[in-house]
């Protein structure tokens, strides 16, 4: 029985850490998320929920990171001749959810 409630209360240890906002978890403002997102080369997509400017938001989550490549020739030494195609990023984008409501 003892087992029984040590899994059940990892369970909900790790389900409570999920629901946790990022900002609180990161202890960022929603600005230095989506500053520290686009540094990274992301297009940030954002959605909020209220009126009240940025600076009293806070970040409810990051999700749908997506990157697009494309194969490009490769030129330049140690190919032997050989025609290599290699990936090559063209964009990034991910949404963040923010909270405005006060």
């Amino acid at each position: 029985m003892r087992i029984g409630w040590t899994v059940a209360a990892a369970a909900i240890g790790i389900c409570g850490a999920a629901v946790i906002p990022t900002a609180v978890a990161t202890a960022e403002t929603a600005q230095e998320t989506i500053d520290r997102l686009q540094s990274q080369g992301y297009t940030v997509n954002i959605d909020k929920v209220g009126t009240a400017p940025i600076s009293q938001c806070y970040v409810t989550s990051v999700r749908n990171p997506h990157t697009n490549s494309q194969l490009v020739p490769y030129v330049g030494p140690g190919n032997g001749g050989d025609r290599v195609l290699i990936p090559q990023v063209t964009s990034q984008t991910i949404s963040v959810s923010l909270n405005c409501t006060g």
